[in-house]
This record gives C-alpha cells, sequence and structure tokens, in this order.
C-alpha cells in the first residue's frame, strides 16, 4: 500500500533546508511524473514556503486519465453493494483522520481548525449521500405499456470524469463531485488548486485503504497545462468545475466545444439584506461571522449587506462592533476565529480594493489595512474591514473580493434591495433578516439567485439538495451534488421488451408502433 504523508509545519526554513516536494497519485502510487516544473505551497500565516508541488504536464495528465480509463470496465460493472461498501469504509476513514485532513488544510489554505474541521464535516455529509446509492439509481418499471410489452428505465456511468476544483475548499468541493460520481460507477480525475494540495493526497491513500481499486481515482495538480489537457482530452466524458467565473466560463466554452457534458460554477457577490424589524443582535452576529469566517474566502461568504430604511446606521454600529472583536491569528492558535487570506498576491488585491472603496467616496468603518499579528509579521493577514455608504457603481462593489471585507449599501426598501441585488451580474447565494413572513415570501420569490437564506446568511443546501447559483455564478444547467450530481454524472437508457410466445413470434407490422 503507497502511503504519503503530508510535511509537518515548520515557521521558519533556512534557506539550506531542501523543501518537500507534494506529489501525484496516479494509479493508486504517489509518483512526481516526469514534469520538471514546481510552485511554491505557503504556510499562509508564517509566509514561508515550506513545501512544494509538482505541475503536472500534458504526459502525466494523460497518465491519470489511462489510469482512469483502465479501471472504469471493472469499476463500472462492480455491484452497487459492493460500491456501496466502499463508500461506506471511505466514511468512516474521513471521519477518523478528519483531524490530519483540517490540519493538512491549515497550514495551507489558512483557516483555523475549527473552521477546517467543519469543510471536511460538510464534505462527508455528500459521502454519506453517496452511499444510498443503491437507492438513488433506482430505475423505472412500466408493465404491460402495450400488450405483452414492458418498459424500464435505468441510469449508466459515464466514463472518466474530472474535478477541477478551488484553494478555498480543498476538501469540501472536491467531495462535492467524487463521492457521487465514484458511486455511480465512474472513475475520476481530480486536478486541485495548487495553493494547497496535501488534503486532496490524504484523501487518495484514505481511499485505497477503504477498498477502492487502483486507478478508479487519481490527483494530478498543475496549472493551466494540466486544466486544458483535461478539457481537451477525448477519453474524459464531463468535467465539474467550481471557481471564478471568467475560469467557469473558459471552462465551460472549452468543455462543451470538446463535446464533454460540463458544470462550471463561478463567482458571487453575496448580498445580506437587513429589515428594520430584524433582530439586530441576531442579525449582526451572523452578518459577521458570514463575512470574516475562513477570513471571508468563502463563494457564499456575504460580501455586501443592504442595510434597509432608517435603521442602516444602526446596522453598522452593531456589525463594526462585532468586527473589531474577532480574534485574528494563525489558524492552529487556540482561540483564533479567522486566519490569513490564502496568498500575498491575495493580501495586496484585497487592500487595493479597500483602497478604491475609499477613494471613490465610501466610508471605512473598521480598517484591516496593515493588520499585524506579533510574531507572524510575515502572514498575509488582512483584518476584518467594514466599509459603509458604498454605492453600487464601486470597484469595491463591483468586483468579488474573497477577503474579510464586508460592503455596507443602503435601500429605502425591500422591494429596492431585491431590484438591487437582481441587478448584479451574479446569482449565487442571498440572505434575508426579518421577522415578517410576507416580506421574506416576497423576497423569496423576488431575487434571482440559485440559494436563498431567510435569517441564515450562509444558506449552503445539504448534501441530499443541489448546490448552484443563476446568472454569471454558473455555466451549464446542473447543479452539483444532490440529486442533480447523479443526474450529472450518469446517463438514462430505457429499454422497451417483448418476450412473445413461439406462435406470436411472427406477429411483425410496418405501420409505425402504437400501444394496443
Amino acid at each position: 500500500m503507497s502511503r504519503w504523508h503530508p510535511p509537518p509545519p515548520r515557521a521558519r526554513i533556512p534557506s539550506e533546508v531542501p523543501v518537500s516536494t507534494i506529489p501525484h497519485w496516479i494509479g493508486g502510487t504517489a509518483t512526481t511524473g516526469s514534469a520538471d516544473r514546481t510552485a511554491p505551497v505557503f504556510n499562509p500565516a508564517t509566509g514561508e514556503s515550506p513545501t512544494e508541488v509538482v505541475l503536472g504536464s500534458v504526459a502525466d495528465v494523460e497518465a491519470a486519465i489511462a489510469a482512469a480509463w483502465d479501471a472504469f470496465p471493472d469499476w463500472s460493472q462492480t455491484s452497487v453493494s459492493a460500491r456501496t461498501k466502499v463508500m461506506f469504509a471511505f466514511r468512516e476513514l474521513v471521519n477518523a483522520h478528519a483531524a490530519r485532513i483540517a490540519e493538512a488544510i491549515t497550514d495551507e489554505h489558512g483557516k483555523v481548525l475549527s473552521d477546517a474541521l467543519g469543510e471536511v464535516q460538510r464534505g462527508l455529509e455528500v459521502v454519506e449521500f453517496a452511499c444510498g446509492i443503491p437507492h438513488l439509481l433506482k430505475g423505472a418499471y412500466s408493465d404491460q405499456v402495450s400488450t405483452g410489452v414492458d418498459s424500464f428505465s435505468f441510469r449508466e456511468p459515464l466514463g472518466v470524469v474530472a474535478g477541477i476544483t478551488p484553494f478555498n475548499f480543498p476538501a469540501m468541493v472536491p467531495m462535492w463531485m467524487f463521492p457521487v460520481a465514484i458511486a455511480c460507477g465512474n472513475t475520476f480525475v481530480l486536478k486541485p488548486s495548487e495553493r494547497d494540495p496535501s488534503a486532496s493526497l490524504i484523501l487518495a491513500e484514505l481511499w485505497q485503504q477503504a477498498g477502492l481499486p487502483d486507478g478508479v481515482f487519481n490527483v494530478v495538480h498543475g496549472d493551466k497545462v494540466a486544466v486544458d489537457a483535461l478539457l481537451d482530452s477525448p477519453r474524459v466524458s464531463a468535467v465539474s468545475f467550481v471557481g471564478s467565473t471568467p475560469i467557469a466560463r473558459y471552462i465551460h466554452e472549452r468543455g462543451t466545444a470538446a463535446g464533454k457534458r460540463v458544470q462550471a460554477l463561478g463567482g458571487a457577490k453575496n448580498h445580506a439584506v437587513v429589515l428594520p424589524d430584524a433582530d439586530l443582535d441576531f442579525a449582526a452576529d451572523h452578518l459577521a461571522a458570514a463575512a470574516f469566517g475562513s477570513a471571508g474566502e468563502r463563494c457564499m461568504a456575504i460580501s455586501a449587506a443592504v442595510a434597509v430604511g432608517a435603521g442602516a446606521e444602526r446596522v453598522v454600529e452593531a456589525v463594526s462592533e462585532r468586527a473589531r472583536a474577532v480574534k485574528v491569528g494563525p489558524g492552529r492558535e487556540a482561540g483564533a476565529e479567522m486566519g490569513p487570506v490564502v496568498t500575498r498576491a491575495a493580501q495586496e488585491r484585497i487592500v487595493g480594493l479597500i483602497d478604491s472603496g475609499e477613494q471613490q467616496g465610501a466610508s471605512v468603518a473598521v480598517d484591516g489595512r496593515g493588520y499585524v499579528v506579533p510574531g507572524h509579521e510575515n502572514g498575509f493577514f488582512v483584518g476584518p474591514t467594514v466599509i459603509d455608504r458604498v454605492e453600487t457603481g464601486m470597484e469595491v462593489y463591483q468586483q468579488e473580493i474573497f477577503g474579510p471585507v464586508l460592503s455596507v449599501v443602503r435601500a429605502d426598501s425591500v422591494d429596492e434591495a431585491i431590484a438591487l441585488i437582481n441587478a448584479n451580474p451574479y446569482g449565487n447565494g442571498t440572505a434575508l433578516f426579518t421577522s415578517s413572513g410576507e416580506a421574506a415570501r416576497r423576497f423569496q420569490r423576488g431575487v434571482h439567485v440559485g440559494m436563498i437564506g431567510i435569517n441564515v446568511p450562509v444558506p449552503v443546501p445539504m448534501a441530499f439538495y443541489s448546490f448552484g447559483g443563476w446568472k454569471d455564478s454558473l455555466f451549464g444547467d446542473t447543479h452539483v451534488h444532490g440529486p442533480e450530481g447523479v443526474g450529472f454524472y450518469t446517463r438514462a437508457k430505457v429499454v422497451t421488451s417483448r418476450w412473445p410466445a413461439p406462435a406470436h413470434a411472427s406477429e411483425a407490422s410496418f405501420h409505425f408502433p402504437t400501444a394496443r
């Protein structure tokens, strides 16, 4: 059995000490492949790079696809019961190793350990959903649709499928995809983010321990070279993607042009509307958590609060108070509530957007620029930031910030708030804080958004529903996991059968077949 462990974190790496290299996982084996390129993997809390990851060549991607292609015939013909046993075993192993996975996420992404553990748990929920695959793949049967004729349907796997996943959830987002795909009988090639790749290797090892045949699950690291090789390969039947809108659009266009099924989830600008009748303390607590949790690096983070009516000042004051109280520190530090952002470039981009908002006339109520954590002066930290009196024409409103920044926009009514949300090109998630059932119903029916929370700021559906937005937040017509995930990773067959008695075997007709 191949076994790979992420290296332990180090606060400082002397220049003479060689860094560790994170490999691919192809055909059940950890391998550095044929590539001669690598990329640094940083610990965002220290700013140091204790490890590097290999960047796959076209040959490496083709090797992963070939391993999946060779494994597909046997795996697709494995009984549903046998596949389910592997799923249950994998579920138990992930649960047992949750802390190890979370630590790898914290060291490479920067989010605090409690948040990383929560990510693993939400991914496990999809694994648990996939454990019900015998029920999910049940077909339909119609007896005697015509005299002596029966019809039935069932679903079959596609073949080799791929997932291209982002840095912000290095365990959960891949687990939105591969449990359902593999349970349905497909084989899988994962291209995770090169910024925090270790979690995917741990999951690959756990799949092997669970009894998954070699080649059914593969991991190949890389950049655009690897992505394009997956999109162009005629052996890859479908591609799932989560990331920014420009890349989602590119993935969808190039993948569909190559004849593949593609589900590509893009960016977001998630609004939370606070009505005057809302419980202000409740709303402010949840706004702060939704804006600053995981340093705002969530596709469902609330980045725009819409304060409705005369209570806007109180909303800003309440949220600002909570922003100042957030405990910022390295992810492994006990009591830390928010860690750094993922890279120095991300830190600089976020600070630049705060600058632009201030320059364009917004008021910075809580300023996280220049935030320094003692002992971690080189870390990629940005403090919680609240920007008031933001207008929709400002860059800080129009851009997906992906950082701990909450912009406050003002509106006179719930209808104006709905119109503001609908005018935004994104349609991923939104929330409403209110004590009015009438306002809630008007809001949930009126907004052009895929996922809506009523007094729930981050309305990520449970695994037995499907996740996805509208407008520029989704390319393709299929959301991930849940029932739509099963549909995406399978295709239907309908069989119409007749078993005539020998005496009637020659009752053929040139007429178009009709029921009789």
